[in-house]
């Protein structure tokens, strides 16, 4: 019986072992299947990751490529613009009347070294608006000169008209003739300056251009008195002897400050404001900005400092100049309203030269980084000399803005049309 028993007991435990086996082999089989799969999902997702960034890094490079062919096509357009002739737009009004149009060839801007650089043209190609859009029918032989206006450091100012036909309706004009300093770039960039700004009746209005060769040629409407600064001092005697005086400048100092609240509202900073740079067609009435040589549209730049070395004063009119820009080399709105308050000066003053006992530029400098201002002038209004000190208000940010001196200017304005004066006879009958 111990036999048999134990002979019972063998097969059941080797039939126990058999079954057990299976059991971990399919554990084990369904393991690797789940390590297989995981490992599976993992190369997916490095394909596609490494797919995505391959798009991406195409799209870079494809659009870059993109960009550089875009400046390849406007460089050659600007070169075909600097040495072919020119074709007038259809819609060009500056023609003479009746008499076909007279193409000048283009011979293009010479810079300092005598020839057209690569980087010279893409500079101008990459300016502020198309090159197709700076091609005019303006013929400078079809002008005459008649009579200076004013020399400025850029340009010299002339009263002109058109020998036959006219441009836009006029006939008479002022034609700005730049000087041998000034580069293609300097007049492109203030060609699209004055067209940003378009037309306002206190800014003298671009008509016309031609700069396919020095010295450019800028045509502006008709101004027929002059600079303000010169008509001050021809007749500084007979307005000294008006006594609706300080009204008649609380006017011209309205109009000015409308124009430049214009420029705020363009984004564009003037660098330039001063008595020499308004003209005037009918004093007090019609008084226009005019000279954007300096300007700047702020939203294409980077910073509002300048790329100026320190000491180059001589390159700027440093007498209208603010602190701000000696010290930190810093130039923006507020700095305009610094000069608009030179303005009021000048103008209480008949076209005195502001801080006329300095001398050098260095002195004026330093006069003006110490905090000292103009002295104030005699027989000005009250409300004039306020206004002066807050347009010399240290920190600029603490200065108006062209849109609260407007609003002031406009208050004293009304308030001098309120108080007639009236005969003391007619009173006492």
């Amino acid at each position: 019986m111990f036999g048999f028993f134990s002979g019972s007991r063998q097969p059941h435990t080797n039939m126990s072992n058999n079954t057990s086996v299976p059991r971990n082999i399919s554990s084990n089989t369904t393991e690797a299947k789940d390590f297989l799969l995981d490992k599976w999902h993992i190369v997916l997702i490095s394909v596609s990751a490494f797919a995505i960034m391959t798009v991406l890094l195409m799209t870079f490079l494809w659009t870059k490529k993109y960009r550089s062919l875009i400046r390849a096509v406007q460089d050659l357009k600007l070169r075909q613009h600097l040495v072919s002739p020119h074709v007038p737009p259809a819609d060009y009004t500056c023609t003479p009347k009746n008499i076909t149009a007279t193409f000048v060839k283009n011979e293009g801007p010479e810079p300092e070294s005598g020839k057209l650089s690569i980087q010279d043209t893409k500079s101008a190609s990459t300016s502020l608006w198309k090159p197709s859009q700076m091609v005019t029918n303006l013929n400078r032989s079809d002008l005459t000169l008649l009579q200076l206006i004013k020399a400025g450091r850029e340009g010299v100012f002339y009263k002109a008209k058109m020998n036959r036909g006219t441009c836009k309706g006029h006939s008479m004009f002022t034609c700005k003739v730049s000087k041998e300093s000034v580069t293609y770039k300097q007049v492109h960039r203030e060609i699209a300056i004055m067209k940003k700004l378009g037309n306002h009746k206190n800014l003298l209005h671009l008509l016309d251009w031609d700069i396919t060769q020095s010295p450019y040629f800028l045509v502006m409407e008709f101004v027929a008195v002059g600079t303000l600064h010169n008509f001050l001092q021809i007749n500084r005697d007979k307005l000294s002897a008006n006594k609706d005086l300080q009204h008649l400048f609380t006017i011209t100092a309205y109009h000015i400050a409308h124009a430049m609240d214009h420029l705020r509202s363009k984004m564009v900073v003037h660098g330039d404001i001063a008595l020499r740079n308004i003209m005037v067609n009918s004093f007090p009435q019609e008084v226009k900005v005019a000279e954007f040589s300096f300007a700047r549209d702020l939203t294409r730049m980077k910073s509002r400092r300048t790329s100026r070395k320190h000491g180059d004063h001589e390159r700027i009119p440093f007498r209208w100049y603010p602190p701000e820009y000696f010290k930190d080399k810093y130039y923006g709105f507020k700095s305009d309203v610094w000069s608009f308050g030179i303005i009021l000066w000048e103008m209480e003053t008949f076209g005195t030269l502001p801080y006329p006992n300095l001398n050098s530029s260095e002195d004026v400098v330093r006069h003006i980084c110490a905090g000292h201002k103009n002295a104030e002038p005699a027989g000005c209004r009250v409300e004039i000399l306020q206004m002066m000190r807050d347009c010399w208000v240290e920190p600029y940010t603490h200065r108006p803005s062209f849109r609260d001196i407007v609003r002031v200017l406009e208050n004293i304005l009304e308030n001098d049309a309120d108080y007639v004066d009236v005969d003391n006879k007619r009173m006492e009958s």
